[in-house]
Order: structure tokens, then C-alpha cells, then sequence
């Protein structure tokens, strides 16, 4: 329990208000409950969903990503304007792309990705509500903080002393794909597993960006998946 509470404190502003114990293993645990507080996050929006039922759907659709974004505290959102600014700019350097993360200021690439971003995602949703079919709604969350799992356990740790690295020092490894098969199992019998491939794949393109950019994963590449693979699971289930 104490794990899921550090979880549900980290990716969500769910006043939990716990606080953080002394034992680092508890701290690693808190990991695999990442998907687990994306589903809670999915169920929450789509019970959202349903109480506007009533409103006209493009006001339920902006109400609930708007609920969304306020329920994650903007996070993941944070991540990926980090990671446009220092990819989709351009740099090639690692270090200057590092430092470009680091940087506060949001600049123009980063402003545009977000605003595309969010009006695919308010698309897909106004579709979804539009058909009544809250199921994506539900599971896209989980399987945008499976992603976190999926790159903690297949690419290194490149941003010194950052959130994630006494994470990833206690995480267990062995556990942590147990989750993520279970997860990604769970997502592809309801969610259709063609859209769990695509995910995937678009998965393993910001792997093979941060690799090529950074050497390697950082909070922001993170944070940039999941906006990434939450908003393509949304779309794969209405294209595919």
C-alpha cells in the first residue's frame, strides 16, 4: 500500500499527502504500480465522462482533457515541450540537448507540439464520447505509464541525480516485466491489440530519439512518452 500511495503522490495531484519513507525499496516498488495508477486515472476520467453525459459532446470532450491535465499536474506535458525544444529543434549534441531540457523557457517548437498534441487528443475524445466508447479512455492512461516501465528497463539513466535514479537503483527488475506484460495483456484484450502495437512502435522511435539525442532516458523522456503513447492509443482505436 505504501507503494501505490508514493505512486498515486508522484503521477497524480491526488492530495495523498504521504509521506515518503526512509526504505528505498518501498521507493523502487512505487514503479510498478505506474500502470496501475493509469488505469485509476482512465476510470476517473471516463466516470467524468459519463456524468456530463447530458452536455453536448464537445463540452464533455474539453471538460474531461481538462481533468485530465489538471489530475497529472501537467507532468507529462512539462516533459514533452522539454523534449521538442531539444529534439525537433534540431540539436545533435548531447550535452547541449541535455542543457536545452533543463532550460524552463518553452519555446516556440515546444508551444506547437503541445497545442497539436492536445488537439488530437480533444479530437479523439470528442470522437470517442460522440460513439460512447469510454473503453480507450480507460486504458490509454495505463498504457502511457507502461511506457515508463518499458523504458526504465531497456535503456540507461542519463540525468544525474534526477527523480528517477534512486527509482530505477531499487526497482525490481524481474517484477517490473511481469507488470508490464500483464499490462500490456490486459490493455490488448480490451483495448484491441493492433493499438497496442502501434504503441509500441511509436515506443521504440522516442527510444531510438533519446538514445541518439541523450545516450539515454531522462524525466523528460518519460514524461514525453506517455503524453505520446496516450494520445496515439486514443487515435489508433478510431483510425484503426
Amino acid at each position: 500500500m505504501d507503494s501505490l500511495l508514493i505512486a498515486l503522490q508522484f503521477l497524480t495531484r491526488i492530495p495523498v499527502n504521504y509521506q515518503l519513507p526512509a526504505n528505498d525499496a518501498v521507493l523502487g516498488r512505487s514503479v510498478l504500480y505506474y500502470p496501475l495508477v493509469g488505469f485509476l486515472i482512465g476510470v476517473s476520467l471516463s466516470f467524468l465522462a459519463l456524468i456530463l453525459s447530458g452536455a453536448p459532446d464537445m463540452v464533455t470532450a474539453a471538460v474531461v482533457l481538462s481533468a485530465w491535465v489538471l489530475l497529472t499536474g501537467g507532468l507529462h506535458l512539462d516533459g514533452l515541450a522539454d523534449c521538442a525544444d531539444a529534439w525537433v529543434g534540431g540539436l545533435g549534441d548531447e550535452q547541449r540537448s541535455l542543457r536545452i531540457m533543463k532550460d524552463p523557457a518553452a519555446g516556440p517548437i515546444a508551444v506547437l507540439v503541445l497545442l497539436l498534441v492536445m488537439l488530437v487528443k480533444f479530437t479523439a475524445l470528442f470522437v470517442l464520447i460522440q460513439q460512447n466508447d469510454l473503453i480507450p479512455l480507460m486504458l490509454a492512461p495505463l498504457l502511457g505509464r507502461c511506457a515508463i516501465l518499458l523504458l526504465m528497463l531497456s535503456m540507461p539513466y542519463v540525468s544525474p541525480e534526477g527523480m528517477a535514479e534512486k527509482l530505477l537503483a531499487n526497482l525490481p527488475f524481474g517484477e517490473a516485466r511481469t507488470v508490464v506484460v500483464i499490462s500490456l495483456a490486459f490493455a490488448g484484450l480490451f483495448m484491441g491489440w493492433a493499438n497496442v502495437l502501434l504503441a509500441c512502435g511509436l515506443l521504440l522511435w522516442v527510444r531510438y530519439a533519446a538514445l541518439t539525442r541523450l545516450g539515454g532516458a531522462t524525466g523528460d523522456v518519460y514524461g514525453a512518452a506517455v503524453e505520446l503513447i496516450e494520445t496515439a492509443g486514443l487515435l489508433a482505436v478510431i483510425l484503426l
